[in-house]
């Protein structure tokens, strides 16, 4: 064999394996901190340990299994534990995800977050994502450190959620302990166990089995793509606060919340979005001033719909099958674009 013809093998091997390379889809990783990359003294602790520890590339080189199915690479946004998510975090990662979906080389985003809050975290970019490409997000329910750490395989099983065609067009995702969630109707529904992510009416998005991502549900309600809400030029959010209601209610967490500043409230009623008459009474003052009040539930599940004539008579909007926090979500955006109480109830009808 000539020097020449070798060189031409080995040139034509070359170019066969980087196109090889390249015809991995590009995903990139947004790291927030989080139990997933969390740390602890010892690998039982799986309480009061460290979360947000360990960096972006830590995580990545502790599965690189991950490379077999996409080319990864990772920004790490800020390490802190979820219950610390802030307004200005939100705001930064909606608009870091636009940037980088608007590149065609890339596929699809995972971020990694704590559990506390991912579900707020993951409707908000539903809501402000104007892709059609996977958004995925996942997290863990015990500390890298721990023994039978579920970080690892959510974070695999994540990737090649965001690498697979099949997820496009579905809204943000969730992929924990082997289940494919919609952003808007997933929840945590357990403070410690790794099954917690979960919508218990309406259902799981599929499941991820053997390797594989199976998809049985979609979400009928606008998101990403076709979501009215831009933040580009947003750098703050008005103030929505959650009033939770119960025996004995009054209206002092109303008061203090508007003489705060909230320009919108969501109240966490009981049953059907109903409200202790003292607490009311202040809910339909802050409304004649000005206040956007929305009437959800603290029961979890099931839709706040009209139901006493005399809440609609006040002003008080229904939030519909969205948990409170998800409801704050909504409102706080819908107040960016309108505080015409109309508009703002047809944007609760639509999402």
């Amino acid at each position: 064999m000539s020097a020449l013809y070798r060189k031409i093998i080995t040139l034509g091997v070359g170019l066969a394996l980087a196109a090889g390379a390249q015809a991995l889809p590009q995903v990139k990783i947004l790291a927030t901190g989080g139990t997933i990359a969390g740390t602890a003294s010892s690998s039982t602790q799986m309480t009061g340990y460290k979360a947000g520890d360990l960096g972006i590339q830590v995580l990545i080189n502790a599965v690189p299994q991950m490379k077999d199915f996409a080319d990864v690479s990772g920004e790490q946004i800020v390490k802190i534990s979820s219950n610390n998510m802030t307004d200005a975090v939100l705001l930064r990662l909606a608009k870091r995800c636009n940037e980088l979906l608007a590149d065609p080389k890339v596929s699809g985003i995972v971020i990694t977050h704590g559990t506390d809050t991912l579900e707020e975290t993951a409707y908000f970019l539903n809501l402000t994502v104007h892709s059609d490409k996977p958004v995925v997000l996942v997290g863990a329910m015990r500390p890298a450190t721990a023994i039978s750490a579920d970080g690892p395989l959510n974070l695999l099983n994540a990737v090649k959620l965001a690498a697979d065609p099949q997820a496009k067009g579905r809204g943000v995702l969730i992929a924990m302990n082997d289940t494919i969630g919609g952003a808007r109707d997933t929840t945590k529904t357990n403070t410690t166990n790794v099954a917690t992510f979960k919508a218990p009416e309406l259902g799981a998005m599929g499941y991820i089995a053997a390797g594989k991502n199976y998809f049985f549900n979609q979400s009928t309600r606008r998101h990403t793509s076709a979501s009215e809400f831009d933040v580009t030029k947003l750098d703050a959010l008005p103030r929505v606060d959650i009033v939770y209601s119960h025996a004995n209610a009054d209206r002092v967490p109303v008061d203090a919340f508007v003489k705060a500043g909230a320009k919108g409230l969501v109240m966490a009623g009981s049953g059907n979005g109903s409200l202790h008459e003292w607490e009311e009474k202040g809910a339909a003052e802050a409304i004649k001033n000005g206040v956007v009040v929305v009437r959800s539930s603290r029961v979890g599940n099931g839709p706040v719909t009209v139901s006493v004539k005399r809440y609609t008579d006040e002003g008080f909007l229904n939030g519909g099958t969205l948990n409170p926090q998800k409801a704050r979500i909504l409102l706080q955006l819908a107040l960016t674009r309108t505080h015409d109480p109309k508009e703002i109830q047809r944007i609760f009808d639509e999402y």
